[in-house]
């Protein structure tokens, strides 16, 4: 069986690589795809046919993507997850240095400058002194968010000699093994505000971060503060930052993200979204989606999805797999196992993890499963989805 992959921006080709064209067929013009594989297309307003199975973002972030209304459709959304985090960290680390040392602003400065070498060598000695900076080893800097980037964020801000304060109450525990045991851990925002001289913010954009950087946690910070912002421009308060900025209580603003309001202050520097702009991270974002997307249409097996629970079953020899999305609820195993048994079939192995609302159920049954248990499974109140995934070879 082939697969149909619609690409919805141009992927890198290391990426497409991954998928195999004996077995894939991939386009940006494609009908019935069974797939969507895209980078910053934005899906909110475009027909997603029936056929799609899955849907693949060659990056971190998926507010592109209508995900609660795929997850009701029992299609998984995947990502790349620490895949640019490298590309992520390098221009923090840069606009630590920006912010410093006055860095956008010196070199405006410098740009204006005109008459003779002798004219514009009096004019250096003369409006340097508005540009001095300071240097890093020695600050604090608070990072919210430990996850790929804020974790590497942390790592080489104290490898700068800065001290490190972190705070994310839902760190993993391979993100809590990669921080450096040096790093401090901050008991709320607050704490994190009142000690930070720096702060980055690498929180994904939902409900509970819309606004986490505001006025009332920059009164906490001490006077000539920078504020780093390269995860999403809403989880900042823009009118309170430029208030801070303007009284002097902020130092710098340095983000990704140009607005009116920001984009000529003399006090912040604004980037046109270049935090994954790396041909290395283009790449390992393509790579890390595409062997996702493999997984998935080949085995069912569930890794880096952003609305469903990771699910991994290795594959029973002989057997026919059965991938099933369903709703969290009582007895669904139990009723997906009945179906299974009437049918004369007999589970092998059997996967069921949940994540909220929704769970993955994936089994590896004896016997032949055909396109009528299918149809029963899905009649089964609360299955979302249910499909035979192709025979291992």
């Amino acid at each position: 069986m082939g697969f149909r992959i619609l690409t919805l921006n141009n992927i890198s080709v290391r990426g497409l690589e991954r998928l195999p064209r004996d077995r894939y067929e991939v386009s940006s013009q494609i009908g019935e795809p069974h797939a969507v594989l895209l980078r910053s297309a934005d899906m909110h307003s475009m027909p997603i046919p029936e056929s799609v199975l899955a849907v693949a973002r060659a990056g971190a972030g998926t507010n592109n993507i209508p995900v609660a209304a795929l997850a009701r459709r029992g299609v998984p959304v995947f990502n790349a997850p620490g895949a640019n985090a490298n590309a992520v960290k390098e221009l923090v680390l840069a606009g630590l240095f920006l912010a410093a040392r006055n860095i956008c602003q010196a070199w405006a400065f410098a740009r204006d400058l005109s008459g003779t070498d002798e004219a514009i060598d009096a004019a250096v000695e003369k409006g340097k002194g508005g540009y001095a900076g300071f240097e890093l080893p020695g600050r604090t800097l608070g990072v919210i968010g430990l996850g790929a980037v804020g974790v590497q964020v942390c790592n080489s801000a104290e490898a700068l000699g800065m001290k490190v304060l972190g705070y994310d109450p839902q760190i993993t525990v391979q993100r809590a093994w990669q921080l450096s045991s040096s790093v401090q851990q901050a008991l709320s925002l607050d704490d994190l505000f009142a000690r930070s001289d720096l702060l980055s913010v690498h929180v994904p954009l939902l409900p509970a971060t819309r606004g986490l950087v505001n006025a009332a946690r920059l009164n906490l910070m001490r006077p000539g503060g920078v504020i780093l912002n390269f995860a999403r421009a809403p989880i900042v308060v823009e009118g309170d930052v430029v208030a801070a900025l303007d009284s002097g209580h902020l130092h710098a603003y340095i983000c990704d993200f140009p607005t009116q309001a920001l984009k000529n202050h003399p006090r912040a520097i604004t980037l046109p979204h270049l935090g994954a702009s790396t041909l290395e991270a283009e790449d390992n974002c393509a790579v890390m989606a595409a062997e996702t997307l493999r997984e998935f249409l080949e085995h069912g097996n569930i890794r880096n999805c952003v609305n469903f629970p990771e699910a991994v079953l290795p594959r029973q020899p002989g057997s026919q797999r059965i991938a099933i999305a369903n709703s969290n609820i009582p007895n669904m195993v139990g009723q997906i196992s009945t179906c299974l048994a009437s049918a004369g079939l007999n589970i092998a192995e059997l996967l069921n993890r949940s994540l909220g609302e929704f769970a993955i159920t994936l089994l590896d049954a004896e016997g032949a499963a055909d396109e009528a248990l299918l149809s029963r499974l899905r009649r089964i109140d609360g299955v979302l989805s249910a499909r035979l995934v192709q025979p291992q070879e």
